[in-house]
């Protein structure tokens, strides 16, 4: 079994994708989302590793090593779904496999199982911050307009302290997270290069994006929607996972901690995971 990643590239329309993959045996791809990269999962890649998979993770496009071929853009989710699709034909070519998708990740990988069902075998959307299908989504349509206004006017820095403000909730006391993993500590300068990135061209994009629920509704068997307990208070984050549930008919399960419970408590999330993926 191989615990150090494996690292590559691979060149897509309008981007080039660095990936790393570790362990033997089903493919299990890992979408971090908005700002982050590969490096969010490194605290509980290896225990998926040695509960024999093939861990698969890349940065998204635009973001840490993931370099695009023009000037930044708005991204658009059609995009981050097909370089999932071309991540999997590369290394799971022919088999379905199982994927996690966090945050914007979470969006992407709703994407691919709407255009891609056949590339999957069950799809962990934890946490997708699609507000367009919650009751009321304008006062969130407001606030991540006003965040990539203060972005481009006061620096990502007053812009992250008025997303966090406008998001709101209190959550949930909670046990302190473990002590962070060396790739996550080393990944913190990455993800605070990638924020201008993200709050201008991600956020109120991905955000704003509809899912296809139809096709959603027509893979349900194959799809988890899942947020994170900590997350409970804050209804931009745990309710387009419930109401998806409900819209679709897939399965909804909670997982420790909140929007980043895969970095907060790698080991219980990992373990969660699998017992999802396994059907329980």
């Amino acid at each position: 079994m191989t615990t150090t990643p494996a690292a590559g590239t691979l060149a897509v329309p309008g981007a080039t994708l660095y990936h790393e993959r570790r362990g033997e045996g089903p493919v299990l791809l890992l979408i971090p989302g908005g700002g982050a990269d590969a490096g969010l999962y490194a605290g509980m890649a290896p225990a998926l590793a040695a509960a024999g998979r093939t861990v698969v993770s890349y940065d998204p496009r635009g973001q840490s090593r993931s370099t695009l071929d023009g000037p930044a853009a708005d991204q658009r989710v059609e995009d981050w779904a097909d370089d999932a699709r071309r991540v999997l034909e590369l290394v799971s070519p022919g088999e379905p496999a199982d994927v996690l998708g966090c945050s914007a990740g979470a969006v992407a990988a709703l994407g691919l199982l709407a255009r891609h069902p056949e590339r999957v075998r069950r799809v962990v959307a934890h946490e997708p911050p699609l507000v367009e299908v919650l009751e009321d989504p304008a006062p969130y349509r407001a606030l991540f307009a006003e965040v990539r206004g203060l972005t481009r006017t006061r620096g990502p820095g007053e812009a992250m302290a008025r997303l966090g403000e406008g998001l709101g909730g209190e959550p949930a006391r909670r046990e302190e997270p473990a002590e962070l993993p060396p790739e996550i500590l080393e990944m913190a300068p990455r993800m605070y290069a990638n924020q201008p990135f993200f709050l201008e061209h991600v956020l109120a994009p991905f955000t704003g994006s509809t899912p296809d629920v139809p096709a959603l509704r027509a893979s349900a068997a194959r799809l988890v929607l899942a947020a994170g307990e900590d997350s409970r208070a804050i209804p931009a984050l745990y309710g387009p996972a419930t109401r998806l549930a409900d819209l679709t008919g897939a399965r909804f399960a909670e997982f420790p901690g909140g929007h980043v419970g895969c970095a907060e408590h790698p080991s219980r999330f990992a373990a969660r995971l699998l017992e999802v993926l396994d059907g329980n």
